[in-house]
Parts: C-alpha cells; structure tokens; sequence
C-alpha cells in the first residue's frame, strides 16, 4: 500500500466538504470501534462524528489549523492528523497536534509515522517551534511519539475514559523544533 500524506487547504475544505467529512467520519469510527481515547465514546453515531468532521472543515476554512490525511494510491484516507495554530497572543510560537488517528486497516504501515513527519514541517512552515498533545499513558501511540523525538512532560491518571467507560491516564507530551 503506498501512502501519500497531504495537506487539505480551505478550498478544498470547502468544496469537498461532504465527501472529506464522509471519508475521515469513517475512519474516526474506526478508530473509536477499536479503543481508541479520542475524545468520543461507544457507540459513536455517523452523525455526531459528521458534525466533528464539519467543524473541523470549517476551522481549516477559517485558518485555525491545518488538516493533513493520509491517502492510498486510490485517494481513500487512511490516515489523519491536525495542527492547531490558532492560540492565545502570548503563544504565536506554538501549535498543538490533535487527533492523530489511523484506520486499523492501514496500521502497521507507517502511516502514523509519515503523519508525524508531515505535521513537523507543517508546524515548521507555520514558524511553531513548540509542539503539544496528550495521548493515552502506555498506549501504542505514546511510544510512537517518543519513536518521533517527543518529550513526556507529565502524566495525569485517570484523566479520561476509553470508548468502553473505562478510565485511562493521559500523558502530556512537548517536541521542540529547529525552525
């Protein structure tokens, strides 16, 4: 499976807005079927995950953040990551990575690791040298991170829930970066 990481620009979130926001509802579901902690519980229904997609299109439209997927030789999106640029006055150097989530059917792959690479140059080209996320302590994709050069600044148990109900501690994470 090739892969192809790339950045969705206002105008295409705009004009492509339902087919964008079908393609990446799937994989969010996905993703929360198969345990991810990202911010939704079980069952995650079409609509709600829809109306997320939405407003993030809308948050791209608006130049809030930056929205990168990750797409198969046949353009399905297999793969997506965020940068969040629009923060307080005292923070024009930072931009926080969100929902960083891979379709199990593509996991395994690199995909995660390509979306990584491309959300530092995203943020790089945006000027940010400071990089922050949370992400489930012990999970696949706390160590991912730290395979990627990220710092664990703190651990907080029992911070949110797994789809299922179950409590999980998220791990506060930084990268720094050479602009």
């Amino acid at each position: 499976m090739t892969i192809t990481v790339r950045r969705i620009d206002a105008g295409e979130a705009h004009a492509r807005a339902e087919a964008l926001t079908e393609a990446l509802s799937d994989v969010l579901i996905d993703c929360v079927e198969g345990g991810a902690s990202v911010s939704f519980m079980l069952p995650l229904a079409r609509a709600k995950a829809q109306a997320f997609w939405r407003g993030v299109l809308e948050g791209v439209a608006r130049g809030e953040r930056i929205l990168l997927a990750a797409q198969t030789e046949t353009g399905r999106i297999v793969g997506t990551v965020q940068l969040i640029t629009a923060l307080p006055d005292n923070q024009p150097h930072r931009a926080d990575i969100a929902k960083m989530l891979v379709h199990r059917d593509a996991r395994r792959r690199g995909v995660a690791a390509q979306l990584m690479a491309a959300v530092d140059d995203a943020a790089r080209a945006e000027g940010k040298t400071v990089l922050v996320l949370d992400t489930v302590t012990g999970g696949d994709a706390e160590r991912l991170y730290q395979r990627a050069g990220w710092q664990i600044a703190g651990v907080v148990p029992n911070y949110a829930l797994m789809p299922d109900g179950a409590y999980c501690g998220t791990t506060f994470m930084h990268k720094q970066l050479a602009v």
